[in-house]
């Protein structure tokens, strides 16, 4: 149901989008009024612009109440669904052959100008919120039990998340064996000091952040606080079970916390799959000249086909068949064997050592991104023969299919590109890839994206 506040979001929303075209045209003409052939195009892309990012806005949650969201997600939230907004403009005037009514300038600086605004208001919107919460509720004093580290990690996250009301006032660390009671936080030692005093400070929360082998301990403070009215919530600590940080999920109307399973959620997972087509769209709509001259130059360097293709796996381990512009003579291959391209290798061409060392040999794979088998961000896909050799010598090497293989990658723009000669190699391009599992977020996509382009298009493993 449409809220007052949610209506006024919305049409502040309208009147930044409105703002950013005038501002761009501003700066792209030096006056505020466009000129009259240009009013009605621009008028009709702003128009729909508008319309489009109301409901993109909506849909990854932008209006909904979350007081305890970070501020990063937040403004990757926004920055997501308008950019996935002006692609979706730039695909529809392509498609009805007005785009070229369209000046590039203003659509960039109207782009750009919209994007801060948007986040500016939602930042600034949060910090009133904040304080006017903080001035109104009574914050709720926590006690926590658990490992100095547990801990810690739960306070960090309330400072992380000041809306949510909730300030630690003591822990006990069941490991410890004397205490710091004069510390901003008092950190107990001793159990029977740490009960007396939450009951002397009358604290409502008691916060458990426990392993699941410390049963005991944990029916211990339960019981010792069965018949005081206070809150007991158990943090379970899964470090040492989980691959991934382990979330609680509903299943079935059951709670469950992912031990081993995708840290990405299906609404991100669906998010992520929107930006990638629209921008593989956009990149084969940008390069498609480029792609024919390279068409043509692999064709005139040696005899044999324009594309290279072979099997890789995919997401879940599904095999797919990725596009590479041939770099190499044709040559006879040892069935089960696969030989990595080495420094100065005589199978490959000059033309191919060049779309090499400059990733040009990679872009039909906006063909596979378009067609759902790759992502443009995600864990490079190796051979079938390097998966079958590495799945059994590599640490959790297996955990990279848990999401669509892309063109580039973190591991790629932090230097683990290339031949991977040794297991040390492999195995730190793994570790990169878990990193960007349990790190993802759109913003991180669009880094790697930048840094592919800024330093990734040459690179001295790539022979």
């Amino acid at each position: 149901m449409l809220t007052l506040g949610g209506l006024i979001a919305r049409l502040l929303d309208v009147a930044l989008i409105l703002g950013g075209a005038a501002l761009g045209w501003t700066i792209r003409s030096g006056s505020l009024t466009p000129a009259a052939s240009a009013t009605a195009v621009a008028a009709s892309t702003t128009a729909f612009s508008a319309a489009i990012s109301l409901a993109l806005l909506a849909a990854v949650g932008v209006y909904q109440s979350r007081p305890a969201r970070s501020l990063s997600s937040f403004a990757g939230q926004i920055l997501f669904a308008w950019l996935a907004t002006q692609i979706c403009t730039v695909l529809v005037m392509f498609s009805i052959h007005r785009v070229d009514l369209v000046s590039r300038l203003w659509f960039g600086y109207w782009t750009v100008a919209t994007a801060v605004a948007l986040i500016t208001s939602r930042l600034i919107a949060h910090i009133v919120l904040s304080r006017t919460r903080h001035a109104r509720l009574n914050l709720r004093r926590v006690a926590i039990a658990g490992t100095r580290e547990q801990c810690d990690a739960l306070m960090r996250k309330m400072q992380a998340a000041p809306d949510s009301a909730f300030r630690p006032v003591m822990t006990l660390d069941l490991h410890a064996t004397c205490g710091m009671s004069d510390a901003a936080v008092p950190r107990y030692a001793s159990t029977q000091a740490f009960v007396q005093r939450v009951r002397s400070e009358n604290v409502r929360e008691l916060w458990l952040a426990l392993a699941l082998s410390e049963e005991p301990r944990i029916a211990a403070l339960v019981d010792e606080f069965r018949n005081d009215l206070i809150n007991i919530r158990f943090f379970p600590d899964v470090r040492s079970l989980a691959l991934f940080d382990g979330g609680v999920i509903d299943l079935l109307g059951v709670p469950a916390i992912n031990l081993v399973a995708s840290p990405l959620s299906p609404l991100a997972l669906a998010k992520k799959d929107i930006f990638d087509r629209a921008f593989a769209a956009l990149a084969l709509l940008a390069v498609a000249p480029l792609m024919l001259v390279i068409a043509l130059a692999v064709k005139l360097s040696s005899r044999g086909p324009v594309l290279f293709t072979q099997r890789r796996k995919g997401a879940d381990g599904d095999v797919f068949r990725i596009f590479k512009f041939r770099s190499m003579t044709v040559h006879a291959l040892e069935t089960g064997v696969l030989k990595q391209a080495i420094r100065n290798d005589p199978r490959v061409t000059r033309v191919g050592a060049f779309l090499r060392r400059t990733s040009l040999d990679e872009l039909p794979q906006f063909f596979n991104v378009l067609i759902g088998d790759m992502s443009v961000v995600g864990p490079r896909p190796h051979a079938i023969e390097h998966d079958a050799l590495y799945q059994t010598v590599v640490d959790d090497y297996i955990h990279r299919y848990r999401i669509k293989p892309g063109i580039t990658g973190w591991a790629q723009v932090n230097g683990f590109r290339g031949e991977t000669d040794g297991i040390e190699k492999m195995q730190g391009r793994v570790d990169h890839d878990l990193y960007y599992l349990r790190n993802w977020s759109f913003a991180l996509d669009m880094r790697i994206v930048i840094a592919t382009v800024m330093k990734g298009l040459k690179h001295s493993n790539a022979y």
